[in-house]
């Protein structure tokens, strides 16, 4: 399978949580239709209105363009309005995991959508890493739920090795093709949005201790090259003319020097009435920017440099909290 540069480990864990087994597609096809007689697509040959852009086969041709593109707003459009709702309170980073699933690509790509001699879409994602194509065959239409076939393979692959071939399914919502399925799994986000975020929160909360740790750590370059603690995180940023000094010092990233970065909000105060030398202390805390969601824990490192940990319900944690071990 063509997995382009995306680490095989996470791939599997990412197909775990965004999608859950349907059973089978007819099943699926039965959920919005009371009817199951099959109806041809129409030849795009024979059809003047038809086009790469229209029916099933421009639906699904357009979801995957703005899936390689990441383009999230475009992305949306493509899904049923009960995977709508779920896809905008999951976080950026799950929207974007889910896009990356349907083109197999980590970064985002540059798109053609092209038709092949039978008129049938071709949708290339090209990426500086790698570059991937799409070709989807007719679809077979059930009423309201059409299946298509998808070819997926790498263009520098010469002997069709890394192609993967996978059945789509879409159904029609309100007179426009959604996403349905994604060969015999069902995309269904409310059903897995809890898990997900669980799986977010692992990550941010990982995250916000390093950052923690990060921002401690250029406090204290701060503090060893002008023998004094900064008046704040923005001092640590670097300057805007390239020359750093007391005001921005080059020590950390914009975001951190802000106070936020991956769903958690930081804080900086100086303990005591001293900021001058080695005897100076301050503390830092770490708080979820939106509780339950980027994360649960709040950290918080104490004035002699321990850190600490608890479910504060979103509120700034305290030297009393349990120590990270």
């Amino acid at each position: 399978m063509y997995v382009g540069k995306m680490n095989v480990s996470k791939m599997k864990y990412r197909n775990r949580i965004l999608f859950v087994l349907c059973g089978s597609l007819l099943t699926a096809a039965n959920c919005y239709s009371q009817e199951s007689t099959s109806k041809p697509e129409p030849n795009p040959a024979s059809s003047p209105s038809a086009s790469v852009q229209s029916g099933p086969g421009g639906a699904l041709s357009n979801a995957l363009a703005a899936a390689c593109s990441q383009n999230q707003v475009e992305f949306i459009r493509f899904l049923t309005v009960r995977n709508q709702d779920s896809f905008s309170r999951l976080t950026p980073a799950a929207r974007v995991a889910l896009m990356k699933r349907f083109v197999l690509l980590d970064e985002p790509g540059k798109v053609t959508i092209s038709a092949n001699p039978s008129g049938r879409p071709i949708v290339r994602c090209e990426t500086p890493g790698a570059t991937t194509e799409m070709q989807i065959g007719g679809a077979e239409i059930h009423d309201n739920v059409a299946f298509m076939p998808m070819e997926l393979h790498d263009v520098t692959d010469s002997a069709g090795t890394s192609a993967r071939q996978v059945n789509m399914g879409l159904v029609r919502e309100e007179g426009e093709w959604k996403l349905l399925s994604l060969g015999v799994l069902l995309l269904d986000l409310p059903a897995l949005e809890t898990e997900w975020d669980e799986a977010e929160i692992e990550e941010t909360e990982k995250s916000a201790l390093e950052s923690l740790k990060t921002i401690a750590s250029a406090i204290e370059s701060y503090r060893n090259k002008y023998l004094r603690l900064p008046e704040s995180l923005t001092n640590l940023t670097s300057s805007a003319r390239g020359k750093p000094g007391l005001e921005a010092a080059g020590l950390l990233d914009a975001d951190l020097a802000k106070g936020a970065k991956t769903g958690y909000t930081f804080r900086y105060v100086i303990a005591g009435a001293s900021d001058v030398g080695a005897p100076a202390k301050y503390e830092l805390s770490a708080t979820p920017l939106r509780y339950g969601r980027t994360g649960r824990r709040s950290f918080f490192r104490d004035s002699h440099g321990v850190l600490h940990a608890a479910d504060r319900q979103g509120a700034v944690g305290s030297e009393r909290d349990p120590k990270v071990e």
